[in-house]
């Protein structure tokens, strides 16, 4: 046998050795300590539906006081107060054995002592009367659930098999979405797999064009990649599972404070503020979705899955209006936009085009090449060669949507749409609005005086030459601010080198080829962030002092609306508890690093770290750290390392959230700008380094090497040793056009933050 043979074979059997590890019996195992809590959520699963709910005691899930039918057309706070009394009786008679009551009990008391038994002490009793929850049923979604996956359900298999996840992970969309691709959480959790957008925007595109979270085959992939990096983390499925919901950081944690992978252990024995009753039930609500997945025609009767759609993808060479790729296929817009839930309302109400390279999904049963064909002859007029320039609004004291929208001459609901506004009512000072692009011209009383064709990669475009006439009152502020411009463009745009001199009457241009003026600034953007973004990210991985980092601490904005975050359109998911609140900030529930601080003032330090740092987010001088740990100036701090802090004039809840906060910037940032696509294992050679392997060889962060190597000491790297590699693609369209955006978007406070899970299980409320 020559040796490419042996080396095909060897392949071969080492993917079948790892899909065979993935899919061992043991390797989601249901611990006997978890019985009546798996079977408590079957019954939740396939015993009563959303009309119906238990009352029951929130740690001894076998203890259930009452089944509560919730009326029809009935207010959630109706239903709350409703709840709520009935609690009430419980913890009454709860209260009253407490008290050592045992004679002439009354009904309720007498069922909860027989539900306790007679031997439980007046102590439990009362702790009891403390737990009790209301649990809504789920069986109607599930059973509606079983049904739709049947179009992505081989899909999914799939690809948690190719990832070397076990395939019985594809029953987790019923514990996170019902199967419902709309489905979005109180939190802004979105999709199938119910992504944050801080988690999903690693392996996703998520902005105001795209949202891959709502697409259920690029969602999928995402969840596998997630799960197996969650499993290679921690060495357990039961435990990525929960780090799923949980954050990979609190579960390793978890497991190294109790000093054990045992699920059942750390489901008993772990406590920690954010460790709540959505964590704790996160893997047996699985395994309980698992069996009644399994076993549905049982428990529902007959069913009949959604039929799988036999659809291509066509991926696009050009930026195409949604109407044009309808009108060109035929396809009526709604079916089209029902194939390709990613893009985003912008897209279907031509505020923005489709984007290139996307991947449209077409219906196909037979002739696909005649579909791509039907793209090819699009005139070269309708093809685009860049996407819609985006124009903004800083909100200030006073504004209001309404007010906003009357300014700018566009609708409130193509506002609201644009910038994912659940609520209309709530934008903040300092936030940064998009403002549409394609209202009417006429409501603004622009004259469009003439258009000449503009030659751009074989095409033809219509250069449009929008003029505005100045009124009394104008300057130049109030006019660039009306059309997304910039002072400088307006000014340069019409050749006016004195910006106070301008008068009534006079004609301004406002737009000449607006893709052409915003490309050249793009594109002059796009090459300096290109050549500069690698530099950046970088060089706030060294370790270097402080003033040698650029990166400054960000101050949390407490006023941060998580609302504006959210897209519309939204199917709640139904919650069943509180919500989970994240042990770190939701940018970081994938990020595996401990950014606590230790009980005896110590914190382990982390890559893109500095002295600067840790002395600006404690408001002291770099030279008392190094003095208390006896330091000698120039000495940097060596990642993996504890460092002793001082925390005189800040407190630890306030160093922390400063800390969590700055990485939430730096990771946010650099994943706008770039996705994960697959991870590489590099094997180390003589001579090389990880400074070499990370600056030079495959340019990724160091501080995204170690998330995907927690353990890796970064000074004792030597020949042979195995290092898990990222692989990164830049965004297609990364967010250059207003950088201003990117904290405020996406690096809320902490006091935000804690109220936010990683990842919302749908039946969690």
């Amino acid at each position: 046998m020559n040796r490419s043979g042996l080396v095909i074979i060897l392949i071969v059997l080492c993917c079948s050795c790892s899909l065979a590890y993935a899919t061992r019996p043991d390797a989601l195992p249901h611990p006997s300590e978890l019985k009546h809590d798996i079977s408590f959520w079957t019954r939740v699963f396939t015993e009563i539906d959303t009309k119906h709910g238990f009352i029951h005691d929130n740690q001894y899930l076998n203890i259930v006081y009452q089944t509560v039918k919730i009326p029809e057309r009935i207010s959630r706070r109706a239903r709350d107060q409703r709840i709520n009394k009935i609690k009430e009786g419980y913890r009454k008679a709860l209260l009253a054995l407490a008290e050592g009551k045992r004679k002439r009990l009354t009904p309720l008391e007498k069922k909860v002592l027989k539900l306790w038994s007679t031997r439980i002490s007046n102590k439990t009793f009362k702790a009891a009367a403390h737990r009790l929850r209301f649990q809504l049923g789920q069986a109607d979604k599930f059973k509606a659930g079983w049904q739709r996956a049947g179009a992505w359900r081989a899909y999914i298999e799939q690809r948690l098999v190719k990832h070397g996840v076990p395939k019985e992970l594809a029953a987790l969309p019923h514990v996170e979405s019902s199967f419902n691709p709309k489905a979005y959480s109180h939190v802004g959790a979105a999709g199938l797999w119910q992504f944050t957008r801080y988690t999903g925007q690693r392996f996703m595109r998520i902005d105001h064009v795209v949202d891959e979270r709502l697409d259920p085959f690029k969602s999928s992939d995402a969840a596998a990649r997630l799960l197996k990096y969650n499993y290679d983390l921690l060495d357990s499925w039961p435990l990525a599972i929960t780090a799923y919901n949980h954050g990979a950081a609190g579960m390793r944690r978890a497991a190294r404070k109790l000093g054990t992978r045992d699920i059942a252990t750390i489901l008993r024995r772990y406590k920690s503020r954010t460790f709540g009753f959505a964590s704790r039930n996160f893997y047996p609500a699985f395994l309980a979705a698992v069996a009644v997945d399994n076993n549905a025609q049982k428990y529902f009767g007959p069913l009949r899955p959604v039929p799988k759609n036999k659809t291509k993808n066509i991926k696009l060479s050009s930026f195409f209006e949604a109407k044009t790729l309808a009108t060109a296929l035929n396809i009526d817009r709604g079916t089209l936009k029902s194939l390709n839930p990613a893009l985003r309302p912008s897209v279907w109400n031509g505020q923005k085009r489709v984007p290139k390279d996307y991947e449209l999904r077409i219906v196909c049963e037979r002739n696909c090449s005649s579909i791509s064909h039907q793209i090819d002859k699009i005139a070269a007029v309708d093809r685009h060669h860049k996407q819609t320039p985006d124009r903004f609004h800083k909100v200030r004291r006073g504004d209001t949507l309404s007010k906003i929208a009357s300014r700018y001459r566009v609708s409130s609901k193509n506002l609201a749409e644009l910038n994912s506004l659940r609520n209309r009512h709530r934008i903040r000072v300092g936030q940064v609005l998009r403002l549409p692009i394609h209202e009417s011209s006429s409501k603004v009383r622009l004259a469009t005086t003439g258009s000449s064709p503009s030659p751009t990669n074989g095409t033809t475009e219509p250069s449009r030459i929008t003029t505005y006439n100045v009124r009394r009152g104008d300057n130049i502020t109030k006019i660039s601010q009306r059309f997304g411009l910039q002072e400088r463009q307006l000014l340069a745009l019409n050749n006016v080198r004195n910006k106070n001199r301008i008068f009534a009457g006079q004609t301004l241009k406002v737009a000449a080829d607006i893709d052409a003026m915003t490309g050249v600034e793009q594109r002059t953007n796009e090459s300096q962030k290109i050549d500069s973004n690698a530099r950046q990210y970088m060089k706030l991985a060294t370790l270097a002092d402080a003033q040698t980092t650029a990166v400054k601490s960000i101050k949390p904005n407490s006023s941060a609306d998580a609302a504006s975050l959210e897209p519309e359109d939204e199917q709640d998911t139904e919650p069943l508890g509180p919500a989970l609140p994240s042990e770190l900030h939701p940018a970081l529930s994938a990020d595996p690093s401990d950014y606590t601080v230790a009980k005896n003032g110590t914190v382990e330090v982390q890559a893109a770290e500095t002295l600067g740092h840790f002395a600006d987010w404690l408001d002291i001088r770099t030279q008392k750290i190094r003095n208390i740990n006896r330091f000698r100036f120039g000495r940097p701090v060596l990642v993996g390392k504890r460092l002793k802090l001082d925390f005189s004039k800040t407190s630890a809840e306030a160093f922390e959230q400063r800390r969590t906060d700055y990485h939430c910037a730096l990771q946010s940032g650099f994943f706008k700008d770039y996705q994960i696509t697959d991870t590489h294992t590099h094997i180390i050679r003589r001579g090389e380094s990880l400074w070499h392997l990370t600056h030079s060889k495959y340019r990724v962060p160091v501080w995204l090497v170690r998330q995907y190597n927690p353990d890796l000491d970064l000074y004792d790297v030597h020949p042979g040793m195995k290092v898990i590699i990222p692989r990164l693609i830049r965004r297609q369209e990364a967010s250059v056009s207003n950088p201003s955006m990117t904290v405020q978007r996406t690096c809320d406070s902490q006091k935000t933050a804690s109220r936010k899970p990683a990842i919302i299980g749908a039946i969690f409320s």
